[in-house]
């Protein structure tokens, strides 16, 4: 099997336009995340609907597709796959979606994605769990906690506590079970990436806003995988000026 790594930037952003462009480090950080991933020596494409990130990823070496509009990280991915196959002629049998607001992914995250599929030809997409230690982040509704069965295949995906810890405090709840976040990097086989992109929305999904429940409506396999390294995105220019400040001082 032959992976493919796509980073997927979009230029206009809510709560912060031009991320992918922020500088860290004297650097954009579109050109860290494309750095971190290729340190796995897979192929590594930036997808991207601005020619000014297109401009910025050449200018430091990398390579780039310019895709039209999508409305989120897995459309963009499908047409910068079909662009590497159709137009460049590149192989690969999965797809890794690594998020661009990702500055410091761990290298071995993205093999680890890559390398579960040749341990199962049922698996249709991988994904990452973090063990929950702190009973704030358990309750909180901006993450996403995921239940897997012994198989380590994704059950439910959901903004509320799960399971219910019936026989115990609510304060001891970290201790009493694995509650795992969700980290929201991706992988796909080809195929899968494909179809899941022409889903209707699902009912559940409509209820958390949570698309990864559409592909468990459908029936898909979603292996998630154990990861001790925490995922540290940037979504806002505060969170810039932390990383920063945190560089800095380092």
């Amino acid at each position: 099997m032959q992976p493919l790594v796509i980073i997927p930037a979009r230029y206009d952003s809510t709560r912060f336009p031009g991320k992918p462009l922020a500088l860290i480090n004297d650097k954009p950080m579109i050109q860290h995340t494309y750095e971190q991933a290729i340190k796995t020596d897979y192929p590594v494409l930036v997808a991207t609907d601005d020619e000014r990130i297109v401009k910025a990823v050449e200018e430091f070496g990398g390579k780039v597709v310019l895709t039209g509009e999508h409305s989120n990280g897995t459309e963009r991915c499908r047409e910068a796959a079909h662009i590497a196959e159709s137009d460049h002629g590149m192989q690969f049998d999965v797809v890794i979606n690594v998020q661009g607001d990702e500055p410091f992914i761990h290298p071995d995250q993205i093999k680890a994605l890559f390398e579960v599929f040749g341990t199962d030809e049922n698996i249709d997409i991988a994904t990452f769990g973090k063990r929950i230690k702190e009973t704030e982040d358990l309750f909180s509704a901006n993450i996403v906690k995921v239940v897997r069965g012994k198989k380590r295949q994704a059950l439910y995906f959901s903004r509320s506590v799960i399971p219910y810890c019936r026989d115990a405090f609510k304060d001891d709840w970290v201790e009493e079970h694995k509650y795992l976040k969700h980290i929201g990097m991706y992988a796909y086989r080809k195929e899968v990436l494909n179809q899941i992109v022409e889903l209707p929305e699902g009912e559940i999904e409509k209820l958390e806003s949570l698309e990864q429940l559409r592909w468990l409506e459908e029936g898909f396999t979603v292996i998630v995988l154990e990861t001790t390294h925490e995922s540290i995105g940037i979504d806002t220019p505060d969170d810039l000026k932390r990383v920063n400040k945190q560089k800095n001082n380092a």
